[in-house]
């Protein structure tokens, strides 16, 4: 029995059914590949098509655009501007980063604000060099939704101009529907503009992708930071989220509130963060900025979060009086993490081993009985347990010199930091739920010789003259926001008992050392 079976307008005749089975297979594929190329083609057309449009819509647009706030945040004159910002990087705090970074957070207020912070952040790279920076900034002026972006063409300053990647804009259009174009946003907008000159002053032959961000939700930004990871991930960039703290009349409620937005931020927990910042538990004008950062720098695997210098306009200006306007200020880092002492399993065992260590011992008065066969957890190290609720400190105990296994220290100070903390009364056992556990895990202690060797934010100090002593975690100095010399005097005050300037006298040791910190 024949078959009859239509092939591009001749007919072929199928003796065997099995043979018809194997040329329409044949043909099928064919079929495939040829529709591939079809779609290939299609879209390239469509996307040179989707440029030229793109391109078009800032035909209206300056394709170098001139600066908003030259003379008024920064000087116009560029020799001025180059002799501030000079004077700006020789005066900044020095950070000793060795790791690379990925992500800066810096401050957009006028330079005489907070030129001096966002300074310490472009010292802490101005050794490195990269291809490109993205520059995510918060709009004050224009009132839109999602990312708009610069194309194509240059940004100027009174030290010249600063051309655009724009194969990297163009390619990060493509790749969200949460990237637009639209120029009106940066008319009169500040917040991005004023980092340009501090990138000018540390780096030549260097490209931008200037993004400023209108009103976007924790999805958004989601998106946002995964097209940007994917773009970037095998390329030389910095990210720069630009953003100030506090907004408020309250100096002392600015270096609280911005004492914990940063103590929050370097858990790198970004859900947390977004929702915090909702609830204005946190502060940053430029929050979507610093989110999308945080998530890009997570998905790269960026995880060390290094606050560099905080300040705020009150101390700036001495105005530190009630009724006062006051804004903060914070250049902050992160980088990739140096070689880290756990892993995250055994943070997550140490952070179990210390809750049910509370628990039972606030059930049955007794220490409960716990065994260990991971090696770097039968280890001896120094540990410090620390309690917070609410955002607050609820009781923080432990040893810098251990002489039992590191998962018996937390066991140990876990219930210590919880009952025996003598600034608190003891935890109750209702209460426990409500409370964070955070473990600082130490590295062995290593004396100098010079105060200036110690790194704030990076070292744990702790100080002997005697029979007295006390110790201060890396993370005091980012929880406080002291200068070295504030958080030497306070820990000779407050903690060893000595004279607030006892760090200076020759008799007294000083030993340094670092801290693996991780919570719940």
């Amino acid at each position: 029995m024949e078959r009859k079976l239509k092939v591009s307008g001749s007919r072929m005749k199928i003796k065997n059914p099995r043979h018809r089975i194997h040329l329409q297979g044949r043909i099928i594929c064919g079929e495939v590949r040829l529709w591939r190329k079809i779609s290939k083609v299609l879209i390239l057309l469509l996307s040179s098509v989707f440029f030229i449009l793109f391109s078009s819509s800032f035909c209206d647009a300056q394709e170098v655009k001139q600066p908003n706030v030259s003379g008024r945040f920064y000087p116009a004159d560029r020799g001025e501007l180059t002799r501030l910002i000079d004077n700006l990087l020789t005066e900044a705090k020095a950070a000793d980063i060795k790791e690379d970074v990925l992500v800066l957070i810096s401050p957009h207020a006028g330079y005489e604000f907070s030129g001096k912070i966002a300074a310490a952040g472009y010292k802490a790279v101005k050794n490195r060099h990269y291809d490109t920076v993205i520059i995510l900034a918060p709009s004050h002026y224009a009132g839109f939704k999602g990312a708009a972006l610069w194309p194509k063409g240059a940004f100027r300053t009174p030290l010249g101009s600063i051309p655009v990647d724009e194969e990297l804009s163009y390619n990060l259009m493509l790749s969200s529907p949460s990237f637009i174009s639209y120029p009106e946003a940066f008319e009169s907008e500040h917040s991005l503009e004023v980092q340009l000159p501090f990138l000018q002053s540390i780096w030549k032959g260097f490209k931008i992708v200037p993004i400023v961000l209108g009103e976007v939700n924790f999805t958004d930004c989601q998106n946002i930071a995964q097209a940007i990871t994917n773009l970037i991930k095998d390329k030389n960039c910095l990210i720069v989220a630009s953003s100030d703290m506090y907004h408020g009349f309250d100096y002392k409620e600015a270096e609280l509130v911005d004492r914990y937005t940063l103590s929050l931020l370097k858990q790198m927990r970004a859900k947390e963060f977004y929702e915090y910042m909702l609830a204005d538990k946190v502060q940053l004008c430029g929050w979507a900025g610093v989110l999308i950062a945080v998530l890009s720098a997570g998905e790269l695997e960026f995880n060390n979060v290094v606050v560099i210098d905080y300040t705020n306009s009150a101390k700036v200006t001495g105005k530190d009086k009630a009724g006062e306007y006051c804004v903060g200020y914070s250049s902050v880092a992160i980088c990739k993490q140096g070689g880290k002492m756990l892993s995250e399993k055994q943070q997550k065992r140490l952070l179990g081993i210390a809750r049910s260590s509370i628990e039972h011992y606030l059930k049955k008065g007794e220490k409960l009985e716990v065994n260990e066969s991971d090696p770097v957890l039968l280890e001896t190290r120094g540990a410090f347990v620390t309690l917070h609720k609410l955002g607050e400190l609820r009781g923080c105990i432990g040893n810098m010199v251990s002489q039992q296994p590191l998962y018996l220290t937390i066991r140990d100070m876990a219930v210590e930091a919880a009952v025996s903390d003598p600034r608190f009364s003891p935890v109750k056992e209702d209460e426990l739920s409500g409370i964070e556990i955070e473990i600082s895990v130490l590295s062995a202690l290593e004396k100098i010789d010079n105060p200036d060797k110690l790194v704030l934010g990076k070292h744990g100090v702790l100080i002997k003259n005697g029979y007295h002593g006390g110790v201060f975690l890396p993370q005091v100095a980012t929880e406080t926001g002291w200068s070295k010399e504030e958080f030497l005097s306070n820990l000779c005050a407050h903690k060893a008992g000595l004279a607030p300037f006892a760090w200076k006298d020759p008799d007294t040791e000083i030993f340094v050392f670092t801290a693996e910190v991780f919570s719940e």
